[in-house]
């Protein structure tokens, strides 16, 4: 579950629940304002969580923290 979102521009921190654990994950976008890349984030969010379980369960992370960037299939209108 995502919880605790904020935003940076087109840069999301946004925290991963599991369990009693949370995990601090970086999404990079393309989109200028926060609510386009809030939006793109809720949009795909179950993706993102996919992605962000895998990258901490094989230890991709970059200080600490998980880092994501933009689905390739789907570019800012």
């Amino acid at each position: 579950m995502v919880r605790r979102i904020k935003s940076d521009g087109g840069t999301i921190i946004f925290f991963l629940a599991f369990g009693a654990n949370r995990q601090m994950c970086r999404l990079a976008t393309t989109f200028a304002t926060q609510k386009q890349a809030l939006s793109y984030l809720q949009k795909h969010r179950t993706e993102f969580e996919r992605v962000a379980r895998a990258r901490l369960a094989s230890g991709e992370l970059e200080d600490g923290i998980v880092v994501l960037s933009m689905l390739e299939a789907d570019p800012p209108a």
